[in-house]
């Protein structure tokens, strides 16, 4: 109930306004979003880098309206990429297409995407381009691979385990080398196209997983899920994964007595940072996802 509830007002236009404006909305957040502007997110990025933790930098937005907002957007990304190669950041980028205009022209937001993953190839950085809903998979799936012909080893995607398809499209990628993050999934879907039912995404998630990390492509295993971890951990254990094969990735704000701990053990931690003026759906999806992020909010929130 509390998913489809915080997904619901992910969407509502007039709760949004209300929250961007408001300085509880954004106190809230806070937790979650690392900042309003490019020059606090890569602070906070060198914050998280201090603690021995990669980093994914991504300037929320999605479903922009113009060509000039979508060219605003990647230019941010430009701006990024670029701080990371001059503070020496262990870091990259991730981008979503409906930011980069594919709701306008799927031509125009190709061209733009390829233009920043050009300027990450040229500064020997790398970018993922996540994943939305189910109507944008296969076109997402397709424009990476056509990036990846052109810049081997600068472009990733994101593949979600509650979608039938996914192990097919994991199989299709892995078999061009291409990285991918794999993640339950945030966006509410059909019966027709997707799991409904939590044990099965999360039998799915643990079967994906295993195969990926030894696929012999490097991957990032998304979970905050204590169970799936141990499972990963008992899994690599067993098999003799190699360390370097994977790295766990987690969000900006969550577990991170678990991160801290994974990386005490010897593995590769790479967390994802967004921030940007246009935070309010991203933060609602995180309490979807995670019900006890909105008992934690509620904790302090009544001690301040």
């Amino acid at each position: 109930m509390l998913r489809s509830l915080f997904i619901g007002l992910s969407r509502n236009q007039a709760v949004r306004g209300w929250a961007e404006r408001s300085p509880l909305g954004r106190r809230l957040a806070a937790r979650f979003v690392a900042g309003l502007s490019v020059e606090e997110a890569v602070a906070a990025c060198g914050r998280v880098n201090a603690q021995c933790i990669a980093v994914s930098l991504d300037s929320l937005g999605e479903s922009v309206a113009a060509a000039t907002e979508a060219r605003a957007a990647a230019e941010i990304y430009r701006r990024l990429l670029d701080a990371i190669a001059m503070k020496g950041l262990r870091a990259n980028v991730s981008l979503k297409l409906t930011q980069m205009g594919m709701d306008i022209d799927p031509d125009l937001a190709e061209e733009i995407v390829g233009e920043v993953v050009e300027h990450a190839a040229r500064v020997g950085s790398f970018v993922r381009i996540d994943m939305e809903g189910s109507a944008y998979t296969e076109a997402t799936i397709a424009l990476t691979e056509r990036l990846h012909a052109r810049f081997p080893g600068s472009v990733g995607t994101v593949l979600q385990a509650y979608l039938y398809r996914t192990e097919a499209d994991m199989e299709r990628l892995l078999g061009r080398g291409i990285r991918i993050r794999l993640c339950k999934g945030a966006y509410k879907e059909r019966p027709e196209v997707a799991f409904p039912r939590k044990a099965d995404v999360d039998a799915n998630y643990v079967k994906l997983m295993k195969q990926m990390t030894t696929s012999g492509v490097f991957c990032g295993i998304a979970t905050h899920d204590g169970a799936i971890v141990e499972e990963m951990l008992r899994f690599v254990r067993e098999r003799g994964v190699e360390k370097s094969a994977f790295e766990f990735q987690m969000l900006y704000g969550v577990r991170r007595d678990l991160q801290q701990r994974l990386v005490a053990e010897g593995f590769g931690v790479r967390v994802y940072v967004p921030f940007g003026t246009a935070w309010y759906p991203y933060f609602m999806r995180r309490l979807a996802e995670r019900p006890a992020n909105v008992v934690f909010l509620a904790r302090n929130l009544l001690r301040s």
